[in-house]
């Protein structure tokens, strides 16, 4: 798998929608951190290591990247995809509201809200039929034991599921 494909796929898919847009909504006003950042920052870096951590696992296990058109061979269900279907979109997510805070940026708090939606429609109208017809009934196994958005409190593993 080519660094290259990486790149462009991190470059262009999380890297618009957590840092170039949110710059382009902060430029105008000269962004100043908030009283708000103490919040704000944690949650930056809580959405980074569940951005990056899901991008090795894609890259590892999953012999893909994180873009639909260069999608993974094999389902990713190791890391942080024991808890949550979509931990990448919720990186995204948690470094949006983070930027938000530490910024006191309502068009970001907006962009934020606008992200969440379009992934709320995408996933179980695009995504999720797409994933079960590449990976069958692992993926539907998965699927039935891993929440989409709100994490478990236990990791789920497939041996779990043949008990």
């Amino acid at each position: 798998m080519s660094v290259w494909r990486h790149l462009a796929a991190i470059l262009l898919l999380p890297g618009v929608v957590a840092v170039a847009v949110p710059v382009l909504l902060l430029w105008r006003d000269g962004p100043q951190f908030s009283r708000l950042a103490v919040i704000g920052i944690p949650l930056i870096a809580v959405g980074l290591v569940l951005i990056v951590g899901t991008i090795r696992l894609f890259a590892s296990v999953g012999r893909g990247t994180l873009a639909p058109w260069d999608a993974t061979t094999r389902l990713v269900v190791s890391g942080p995809y024991r808890y949550v279907r979509n931990p990448m979109i919720t990186g995204v997510l948690l470094v949006l509201l983070g930027e938000a805070a530490s910024f006191q940026s309502l068009p970001v708090l907006l962009w934020f809200a606008v992200v969440f939606a379009v992934n709320a429609v995408y996933m179980p109208l695009v995504e999720e039929p797409g994933l079960e017809r590449r990976f069958g009934d692992e993926y539907r196994t998965y699927k039935a034991h891993v929440p989409r958005w709100l994490p478990r409190t236990r990791p789920w593993s497939p041996e779990e599921t043949a008990r």
